[in-house]
């Protein structure tokens, strides 16, 4: 895809991967838009970048997102990208599930349901600009799932799967569709100090977008990009080894 001369809509975009991308997309001489659902990162966003546009939505809502279609193809005709990136994630010990269904559908209708549904809205509109881009922002989770996160490494897994269809289906039109694979980002996501360990946030941007500019449709950093050829048998015991760390630094996780 160009890097530059879009207009970019980028959901989850006012804290974390989202505004890294949003801070570079607009050095790149971009128009951005980020989504967000809290009115205070969303003003703390456009503080830091006054160029930025922003709406409040929360993605996991039906109404929500044909709302913010709505507005953003009247605001933004000229609108050719979107960045499904919101998401959550939370530690799930399945043998203790002691929270009510709501707690849990709530990542699937973030994680899957929001960007399923905004880029199923938003091909027609895609397909009329001259050049156009649909990035997905899924996991290395996706295909080495995380034990102790099942629910959101199904989600990612998921998402994996849609855009290798999405691809597929649009091949032979002008939307372009790319996933991005993050390894552990030191970010917030899951929770303040829960991933300081992971990868620093403006090198790993930095190599998305080097990416990006070699037109890869699939976008691993650090350990995810091997794991998109890696075996079965690679995958399986790289999931039971990293359940086994989790559990050494985590003793009271299934208790």
């Amino acid at each position: 895809m160009k890097l530059s001369g879009n207009t970019i809509l980028i959901t989850g975009g006012a804290s974390g991967i989202g505004l890294a991308f949003a801070e570079q997309f607009l050095k790149e001489e971009n128009e951005v838009i980020v989504v967000g659902r809290g009115e205070e990162k969303l003003f703390e966003a456009k503080k830091k970048y006054p160029q930025l546009h922003t709406r409040a939505c929360d993605v996991s809502k039906e109404d929500e997102r044909i709302q913010l279609v709505e507005w953003v193809i009247k605001e933004f005709p000229q609108l050719n990208v979107l960045v499904n990136n919101a998401g959550i994630q939370q530690r799930v010990n399945l043998l203790n599930a002691s929270n009510d269904w709501k707690y849990y559908q709530n990542e699937i209708a973030i994680n899957v349901e929001g960007p399923i549904h905004l880029s199923m809205l938003l091909i027609e509109h895609f397909m009329k600009q001259k050049e156009a881009a649909i990035i997905n922002i899924t996991s290395g989770l996706a295909v080495q799932p995380g034990t102790w996160v099942p629910i959101y490494s199904a989600t990612k897994a998921a998402m994996h799967s849609f855009t290798l269809t999405l691809r597929e289906q649009l091949a032979s039109t002008n939307v372009e569709v790319v996933e991005v694979l993050p390894p552990a980002v030191n970010t917030d996501l899951g929770g303040v100090g829960l991933h300081t360990f992971g990868a620093p946030l403006n090198e790993f941007i930095s190599g998305i977008f080097d990416g990006l500019r070699s037109e890869k449709r699939e976008i691993g950093y650090g350990g995810t990009e091997k794991r998109l050829t890696a075996t079965k048998e690679v995958i399986e015991q790289g999931m039971k080894n990293a359940w086994q760390n989790y559990l050494k630094n985590n003793p009271d996780f299934l208790k």
